[in-house]
């Protein structure tokens, strides 16, 4: 039976939602120098049908600890353009949210963000041996010093920790699940339970007709999104390059009549490029454009 991804977004939630003493295996995990979560509670167990087709929506869980500490859980298979701000407003939300007109402040538990990237955020060269990250609010000349326990975010770069075997053995294990759930020797070698408790959660999920179906809209709405996305930038790309052949133009020949500008507007990739090698050796504004 093939199984389905558990770093899609909708069976990643229905994966955990539904089975909070693995979510907390998979905290305590991330978090392992902490004290352990003993009791958790999911507040957003139930998915929307609207979320399942709507654009640039991420289906996270919300969940509280005994302390009535709250974590944000993400599984993010793709990079936003304004990723570091959109993750910082939705954990300062998770804070502000917990306070109502007149509330005291003392009453704010710790928002606690764990992000699990199905891609690399940090791809500079002194940044390839990390996987795996921790932010807080800290003095810059004394990072010991800690502002306080209100905020903290936890990156996880998936194929970048398993690639370096990154992490605790059950972080390594959580990770390994995620990268090779398919591999059926690889998931035997692994002994930690909870992972085989998942495992074995993705096999009965999978095996439900309904639950097929609904990843497979999640799927196609991620897929149709990267589409979109793509064709924005490749539509970018033509805009600014024709914008950039018209000023050089220009700057060479003066300024042009409509005709060229219509020329450049609707041109292709290849032609804008053509004719901004031309433009380096014609002696007029007319040899540039000459048909090939």
């Amino acid at each position: 039976m093939h199984l389905l991804d558990p770093k899609n977004d909708f069976v990643f939630k229905r994966l955990f939602a539904d089975a909070p003493t693995l979510l907390a295996a998979l905290i305590n995990a991330v978090r392992s120098t902490e004290p352990p979560v003993t009791v958790l509670e999911v507040l957003n167990p139930r998915i929307a049908p609207e979320e399942l087709s709507g654009k640039y929506i991420v289906l996270d869980l919300l969940a509280q600890d005994e302390q009535s500490r709250r974590y944000n859980i993400e599984m993010q298979v793709r990079r936003y353009r304004a990723w570091s701000a959109r993750s910082a407003y939705y954990l300062a939300r998770t804070l502000s949210q917990q306070l109502d007109g007149g509330d005291d402040y003392e009453q704010l538990k710790p928002v606690i963000g764990i992000h699990l990237l199905d891609f690399e955020l940090f791809s500079a060269l002194e940044q390839q041996g990390q996987a795996i990250w921790c932010f807080e609010l800290r003095d810059r000349t004394q990072p010991a010093l800690k502002l306080g326990d209100e905020l903290q975010l936890n990156l996880i770069e998936l194929p970048k920790a398993d690639r370096l075997g990154a992490g605790n053995p059950a972080l390594a294990a959580w990770v390994a699940f995620l990268e090779h759930w398919q591999e059926e020797r690889r998931m035997e070698q692994i002994d930690y339970p909870p992972v085989q408790q998942a495992l074995q959660r993705i096999r009965d999920l999978s095996a439900d007709e309904e639950t097929r179906r609904l990843a497979f809209v999640r799927e196609r709405a991620l897929r149709d999104e990267r589409s979109e996305l793509r064709a924005a930038r490749e539509e970018g790309i033509e805009v600014g390059m024709a914008s950039l052949v018209e000023r050089q133009l220009t700057r060479r020949f003066g300024p042009l009549g409509e005709e060229h500008r219509q020329r450049l507007q609707h041109a292709t990739p290849d032609q804008l490029a053509l004719w901004a090698e031309r433009l380096l050796e014609a002696r007029t504004l007319e040899a540039v454009f000459q048909m090939q």
